[in-house]
């Protein structure tokens, strides 16, 4: 996706010590990024009840983020390309410590939400520049230990990141509530800022990189219109501009997709496209990501809203198993992948839907009276299938890509992944929301929803490619 850039004083110039304070500032900003994506899971009912924005709030908050950081990854990886990754990274991660401050604030749901987009704009400057600047940073012999860091520190904020949001939801330290979720990035972003500024080496980019601007600006129409058809149909029961809405969103998509066969630097290389492997393992992604997405939404909302559970009774019961779940499998296959295949990312479906099936028949057969001993082993469940696939479904698809098509088809993944995020934080918590006075009833549709699209998956992993490419596990 990135070509590389100048950056001075090279790699072996830095001292040992240098290298690392830059691998924890890049570190950083994936910790915060990660966070603020997943925290709203656990904060929507409380921020909906403080700012009276009623259901449409709840599904904006995680599906606005998610959209503008998945539609403006690539071109963010670009930017960094063209300008200079230390300049994109510190506009990236400015910005986004003050749309953290602005979301803090925000005194209505039309605040929040547009404060959520511009959280998820300066995201997509930010996460794209750190490999880059990770690889230009470290000798070619030490790279893979800068890597590794990665899943350990990542894997514990998976499983810190909702407990310590939930503790400040409950605590309410400064009566701020859920606004100091977003508040604290002034001190953990501000001090990242400060680090980045003194460390990170300066490069000069390659101001020939192109950018197709047009593309991002179809995908982002494509997306909007299709997000807000999903979600003011459920909140205003499917009027007119419900379905306007919705055309025009598959009108924008039309126009992407002939796009990139028609610019000159593409987002996504038409030549992918004809690969049966890669696009599917994209309609897998798409549709699993999706559906996992929505599913950690309507979890939340269940145990808050049905069962009556505090934010960090939700965390410790559903969110935090989850979470723990998702790093041991992927530890776990890091190791399993170069044998197993594309078998691999059935054995995580089939998981996921079996833990999903569990938790469908605890809410069917008690309701509302599910207790935590049926709902945690069924989220670890749902986690270890979530983990397994994860990055192996990344890893399967660009199994027989061409080199030149490597960096185009991991991006196009990376950004496929947001967006989908997006889109099932929009359809499950409208399948949810439709019968918010009976929350069992919601929560096994929910459930049964998300379980048949990881059975649909099932039968997709036939036409992936049998395995990963020796580099890539």
């Amino acid at each position: 996706m990135t070509s590389t850039t100048a950056v001075s004083p090279p790699a072996g110039a830095l001292p040992s010590s240098r290298r690392w304070a830059i691998l924890a500032v890049i570190l950083a900003a994936e910790v915060l990024d990660l966070i603020d994506a997943t925290v709203t899971n656990l904060a929507a009912p409380a921020i909906t009840a403080d700012l009276h924005g009623g259901p449409a709030l709840v599904q904006w908050l995680g599906a606005s983020y998610a959209l503008a950081l998945g539609v403006l990854l690539v071109v963010g990886g670009r930017l960094g390309d063209k300008y200079g990754r230390r300049r994109v990274f510190l506009t990236g991660l400015t910005g986004f410590t003050a749309a953290s401050v602005v979301c803090g604030l925000a005194t209505g749901p039309e605040t929040l939400i547009a404060a959520r987009l511009v959280q998820g704009a300066f995201g997509a400057l930010l996460i794209p520049q750190g490999f880059g600047i990770l690889g230009a940073a470290f000798p070619r012999d030490q790279i893979g230990k800068a890597f590794s860091a990665f899943g350990p520190v990542l894997g514990l904020s998976a499983v810190g990141g909702p407990i310590l949001a939930a503790t400040l939801i409950d605590t309410d330290p400064f009566g701020l509530g859920w606004r100091s979720m977003f508040l604290i990035n002034i001190v953990l972003g501000g001090a990242a800022l400060a680090a980045a500024h003194r460390l990170l080496p300066r490069d000069t980019g390659e101001r020939t990189t192109v950018i197709d601007t047009l593309g991002s600006a179809l995908l982002a129409g494509a997306m909007s219109g299709l997000l807000f058809g999903l979600i003011d149909g459920s909140a205003h029961h499917w009027r007119p501009a419900s379905w306007t809405a919705l055309a025009a969103g598959a009108a924008f998509f039309a126009l992407f997709a002939r796009r990139q066969t028609t610019a000159a630097s593409p987002l996504i290389q038409p030549s992918l496209f004809r690969n049966r492997g890669f696009v599917s393992g994209l309609v897998l992604g798409i549709a699993f990501f999706a559906a996992v997405s929505g599913l950690l939404y309507v979890v939340s909302l269940f145990l808050q809203g049905g069962l009556g559970y505090s934010p960090l009774r939700t965390a410790l019961t559903g969110s935090a198993p989850m979470a723990a779940g998702i790093v041991i499998a992927s530890i776990a296959c890091h190791q399993l992948i170069g044998r197993l295949g594309r078998t691999l990312i059935l054995i995580g479906l089939l998981t996921t839907l079996t833990g999903t099936l569990a938790l469908w028949a605890a809410v069917h057969t008690w309701g509302t009276t599910t207790g935590a001993a049926a709902i945690a082993p069924a989220a670890l469940a749902i986690g270890l299938g979530m983990g397994t696939c994860f990055g192996t479904v990344y890893d399967i698809t660009l199994g027989d890509v061409t080199p030149d098509e490597a960096g185009s088809g991991s991006g196009a993944l990376t950004a496929v992944q947001q967006l989908a995020n997006a889109l099932g934080a929009a359809a499950v918590t409208t399948v949810y929301l439709h019968s918010p006075a009976r929350p069992a009833h919601a929560m096994a549709t929910s459930l049964l929803l998300v379980a048949g699209i990881a059975l649909v998956c099932c039968c997709l992993v036939r036409l992936l490619p049998r395995a990963a490419q020796p580099q890539h596990h």
